[in-house]
């Protein structure tokens, strides 16, 4: 890999006014534009880069995955179609960036927000090298069951809490005491 030069092109940033009008599909079609573009930046400084396949499968609290062995990425619907702008001005190259050295000749050994991955964020895309996101997850990832134990509570996910009424036993980290079911919050009872 050649070393990206200070001047190096970065992605332009998108219009939020123009990415609030967009439909599902269109939408869709951006973040795989987006995509496309980072990857052509890649491959200036890593000709034989293979282009990632790309999925909106992604759930939970994740925004995006570079799946080394799916060979793409992965990238949270929920989370994109709420924050669309923060989603293609960061999310986006955080993946690709993780693409590219993942496939240099030391990928597979390099810590995953190492050095490498920090040079490619700063000097390819001309970002602030990140590694978690600040979106609100409420949605992408609901957690509306509450339980309890002595020292705190912890709120589940539905799959959580439905292997919990099957016996499985739950206890808190940090006082060792079984995890009670509380009740559901309201915002879930309704759905």
């Amino acid at each position: 890999m050649t070393t990206p030069s200070s001047s190096a092109a970065v992605l332009p940033t998108p219009l939020p006014e123009e990415l609030e009008s967009l439909d599902a599909a269109s939408l869709n079609a951006r973040l795989y534009q987006r995509v496309e573009d980072a990857f052509q930046l890649c491959r200036e400084v890593h000709p034989a880069l293979p282009r990632p396949k790309i999925w909106l499968d992604l759930r939970g609290k994740s925004a995006g995955q570079a799946h080394f062995g799916r060979g793409g990425l992965r990238f949270n619907a929920q989370l994109y179609a709420e924050n669309r702008q923060a989603f293609l001005v960061e999310v986006v190259p955080h993946e690709m960036a993780h693409w590219l050295v993942w496939h240099l000749d030391e990928g597979p050994r390099l810590r995953p927000h190492g050095h490498e991955w920090k040079t490619v964020m700063r000097q390819l895309f001309g970002l602030s090298p990140s590694t978690t996101h600040r979106f609100d997850v409420g949605r992408a990832s609901p957690t509306p069951y509450r339980y309890a134990c002595g020292c705190q509570e912890h709120f589940f996910s539905l799959r959580r809490h439905r292997r919990a009424l099957r016996g499985q036993a739950y206890r808190c980290r940090q006082c060792a005491e079984t995890l009670v079911y509380q009740c559901v919050l309201s915002s879930e009872k309704s759905q």
